[in-house]
């Protein structure tokens, strides 16, 4: 049951994390930093635009693939991987 647990409590940890930085970019580059971001520029458009409309959608595409891999590594750890 100590397994199980641990294992949960790992998955737990990962999501928070994917939550947080989701948060950060979403919420923290798209909004609240928009003007600080904007100074600069990536592929010609302010930096503060581009995570509003771009950045946070590749950021959420790249979370799904990291929490894809980091609970594979998790289900071999506890070798669920079969279950």
């Amino acid at each position: 049951m100590e397994g199980k647990t641990t294992y949960w409590q790992e998955n737990l940890r990962l999501i928070f994390i994917c939550l947080i930085i989701w948060f950060v970019v979403s919420y923290g580059f798209g909004l609240l930093l928009v003007e600080q971001l904007n100074e600069f520029r990536i592929g010609g458009y302010k930096l503060g635009f581009w995570f509003a409309q771009q950045g946070a959608i590749y950021t959420f595409v790249a979370l799904i693939f990291w929490y894809t891999k980091k609970m594979n590594e998790l289900d071999k750890k506890y070798d669920v991987e079969n279950t």
